[in-house]
């Protein structure tokens, strides 16, 4: 399946990577990249340009918020849609200031592809909007 977006996960969960990964590339056809540290994906995100970013808020090191500043801040990953990943549902009802919105731990695998494209405004491959039941 041809795709024309790429999504980088900057997830420190090995399993939670892999599941997205492969869940966006299977249901949606979108190319991925993970970064296993706030810094490995700051790095990856400024080198290769995603179009859109999920990103776990909590994470050792430098945390999801403190990157989302960093991207937010850097002209060439400014404009890119960074999307939370939680596991509290308490960021859901206050997202940090330049998210495009939050997904919360656990999602479903069937969802996700449709949340993501809802959140930045994306139709899936093959239908009409991006709204997915």
């Amino acid at each position: 399946m041809a795709t024309d977006k790429r999504i980088l996960i900057i997830d420190d969960e090995d399993d939670i990577r892999e599941v997205v990964q492969i869940t966006l590339e299977e249901m949606a056809g979108w190319e991925t990249a993970g970064a296993a540290s706030g810094t490995e994906g700051l790095a990856r995100a400024q080198s290769t340009t995603p179009d859109a970013i999920l990103l776990d808020v909590m994470m050792p090191g430098e945390d999801g918020p403190s990157v989302l500043g960093k991207l937010k801040a850097d002209p060439r990953t400014a404009a890119i849609p960074v999307i939370m990943l939680t596991a509290k549902a308490r960021t859901e009802r206050n997202p940090p200031a330049g998210a495009a919105g939050v997904i919360v731990k656990p999602f479903d695998p069937r969802r996700l592809a449709g949340q993501v494209a809802e959140l930045v405004g994306w139709s899936l491959p093959g239908k009409n909007s991006a709204h997915v039941d």
